[in-house]
């Protein structure tokens, strides 16, 4: 989810109270460590962290994410980021993303289970003594299924307290189905809570997923941006067996642009706050006819103004065009 996720992205999704805590974007390691203003652009609910860690506004805990593969410069780097106050840390070996797979980052470790428990291992012995769980972003190998057990085995053995595993590898990218009975392999092998990822955009994917996969947790991305209720949503199910009414474009179109607000408030050129929005955008229309045919309309647009009068209009045409 980079680029995606943000503090005012967390904080937007965060305010209704569903979510039990949140990720932040990964912080690349190389070899070396890292600055404090690196952890604070990726993490800013760290400048004012209490004695429990990071929270967003609502108060739901923030947990920094780390990516690389030096043992020692992430272990240098989790250092760091526990004296800036985090209070959990979470490995990403599932990020797909070409780029950062050719410079040994995400699911390229997925090649090598060894990999992953050293790699663990090192984050855990730097966090441990500190008092600082260290948990595991995982997928099901990186071109091999077969391989999906060893390393969720690995990370265990590395000592990490939770998996989370989207239930694809990383050839499969996003491309559907989620294969959410392979993550009940792995929930059945290890002795760790397993949280399971991928393609959970409804309540209905939400039952499938924790039935297929005997998981009672789930992390949400893509479906929270293309819902901004979808943990209200499951939460009110979970507490009642009701289902709520479909999101309304008016709650979609809100968060979108309040979103756009605290960009421009932060500083943010007009041009890169509304191609972050259709970015957003470009991930509800899959699943929401009216958010469709604003991107339609909208897609050529720059001008933020323009582009918010639009997302705001009563009625807008598919046919429009700015």
């Amino acid at each position: 989810m980079e680029g995606v996720i943000d503090a005012d992205t967390r904080d937007l999704l965060s305010a209704d109270g569903a979510l039990d805590w949140c990720v932040t974007e990964f912080v690349r390691v190389v070899d070396a460590k890292l600055p404090p203003r690196v952890f604070l652009r990726h993490c800013p609910e760290l400048a004012t962290a209490g004695p429990n860690g990071p929270t967003t506004p609502s108060n739901t805990p923030v947990t920094l994410q780390l990516l690389g593969s030096d043992p020692a410069a992430l272990a240098a780097n989790a250092e760091q980021a526990i004296a800036l106050g985090a209070t959990r840390l979470d490995i990403n070996f599932g990020c797909p993303a070409k780029l950062v797979n050719r410079h040994d980052g995400g699911a390229s470790l997925l090649r090598t289970p060894t990999r992953v428990k050293t790699v663990v291992a090192a984050v855990v012995e730097a966090a441990a003594p500190r008092g600082v769980a260290v948990n595991a972003k995982l997928r099901l190998g990186f071109d091999d299924r077969r391989v999906a057990l060893a390393c969720a085995l690995a990370a265990e053995s590395g000592g990490a307290e939770e998996l989370v595993v989207h239930a694809r590898t990383r050839r499969d990218g996003y491309r559907p189905p989620a294969h959410w009975e392979w993550v009940g392999k792995i929930r059945a092998a290890v002795d760790v809570p397993v949280v399971v990822n991928g393609d959970i955009w409804t309540l209905e994917e939400y039952w499938k997923a924790c039935t297929l996969s005997g998981c009672r947790d789930v992390m949400l991305g893509r479906g929270m941006l293309a819902d901004p209720w979808l943990a209200r949503r499951i939460r009110h199910w979970q507490h009642s067996g009701e289902r709520l009414a479909a999101t309304p474009w008016s709650a979609r179109s809100d968060v979108l642009c309040r979103y756009a607000m605290r960009k421009r408030e932060d500083g943010m050129p007009e041009k890169v706050v509304v191609s972050l929005l259709k970015q957003w955008l470009n991930h509800m229309r899959a699943r929401d006819a009216e958010a469709a045919i604003r991107f339609r309309a909208l897609r050529r647009e720059t001008s933020m103004p323009a582009f918010l009068d639009g997302l705001t209009a009563r009625h807008l045409e598919a046919s429009e065009t700015h």
